[in-house]
């Protein structure tokens, strides 16, 4: 049960005690779970996550019938949690500009997600919640994408078009940055030149083909 519909039945649901205690131990499982993985544990034994949650591992169970219905609905809550991140940007304006408020959103993002993204590489073959969590964030970054350099991609069309936009998308992805920042070492604000200095080389050198 998606995260956000939890939440607005526990804010409704305030004639009956018992279910609010419910959805509200619920909230406090998914919460440990999502803080364990941030800390570290990509796959949080039960058992911590019961005695982080405050709750008994019975109720654990009560609550979720398997690990891949808690990781979804960790996942969900990740993605409200982090939603802010992919903000608007404004379109207008000059490249360089628009690029460097890009970058700046999209890194803030892709640190938010790492320690939750790492944990989800071993769920998402197994977990069809977490394949729907990771695409959704994923669409949300393509659009973000289309939106702020629609003024470069707009100068070309059909499959070149097609091909500056992934190629954006791969540069500004996630697994570029845990390159970037987990294999090579670099600082957060080291990858940002990185990807910015990238970014910049590739939309300009489609801008004059």
């Amino acid at each position: 049960m998606h995260i956000v519909y939890l939440l607005t039945v526990a804010k409704r649901a305030t004639k009956d005690g018992r279910v609010v205690r419910g959805l509200r131990s619920r909230m406090a499982v998914a919460e440990a779970m999502l803080e364990l993985i941030r800390e570290g544990e990509l796959r949080p034994p039960l058992r911590l996550v019961a005695e982080r949650a405050g709750v008994s591992l019975r109720l654990v169970h009560n609550h979720f019938a398997d690990r891949e219905q808690l990781f979804g609905a960790a996942a969900a809550l990740q993605m409200e949690q982090v939603a802010k991140h992919v903000q608007a940007i404004d379109a207008d304006g000059p490249l360089e500009t628009r690029l460097d408020n890009f970058v700046k959103v999209r890194a803030r993002l892709l640190e938010a997600i790492t320690p939750v993204r790492r944990a989800g590489l071993g769920e998402e073959p197994f977990s069809a919640s977490v394949r729907t969590s990771l695409s959704a964030i994923r669409d949300a970054k393509r659009k973000q994408v289309t939106a702020v350099f629609a003024d470069e991609l707009g100068r070309l069309s059909g499959r070149a078009a097609a091909d500056l936009a992934r190629s954006v998308c791969t540069i500004a992805s996630w697994s570029t940055w845990e390159e970037l920042r987990a294999h090579q070492s670099l600082t957060s604000s080291q990858a940002r030149r990185v990807v910015k200095q990238t970014l910049r080389a590739v939309l300009l050198a489609a801008r004059t083909d």
